[in-house]
């Protein structure tokens, strides 16, 4: 058995896809990035006319990642605890892995998700990272 999740509380994804979709005791979610569920917009993010970069505030990204992630978890029945895969797309692994690192390990702290971080050379938006995660919901 499937089940799709949808929910308003994160972006809405820019494809024809759910939010996640289970299936028997795992749950799986699409590619999640840092976009605001309200307006759509990048936190920490500003361009100019031509699509360079005004403002550029990767931390503001990685909060706002982790905070559409835990909306599709809890509109999942799920909890940040029941993540147990993480596949992270970096577009500057060089420029943010260590910011991205040091954030993940705040979050992070008490889960120990398997975890892989992988340089991409670009997203479908201007965003700076995105997750792919995995959740075992079969103890609940």
């Amino acid at each position: 058995m499937s089940e799709k999740v949808n929910t308003e509380k994160a972006a809405k994804p820019v494809g024809a896809y759910p939010h996640a979709r289970r299936v028997g005791d795992l749950l799986f979610l699409s590619g999640i990035g840092p976009r605001d569920a309200k307006d759509n917009s990048i936190p920490g993010l500003e361009l100019d006319h031509r699509g360079n970069f005004v403002t550029f505030d990767f931390e503001a990204q990685v909060h706002s990642v982790f905070k559409n992630v835990q909306a599709v978890l809890e509109a999942s029945g799920a909890e940040w605890k029941d993540l147990v895969d993480i596949t992270v797309f970096l577009v500057n692994m060089k420029r943010d892995f260590n910011t991205f690192n040091r954030i993940y390990a705040e979050y992070f702290k008490d889960v120990q998700a398997c975890r892989t971080t992988v340089e991409v050379k670009s997203l479908p938006t201007p965003i700076a990272v995105e997750l792919k995660c995995i959740a075992y919901l079969g103890e609940k």
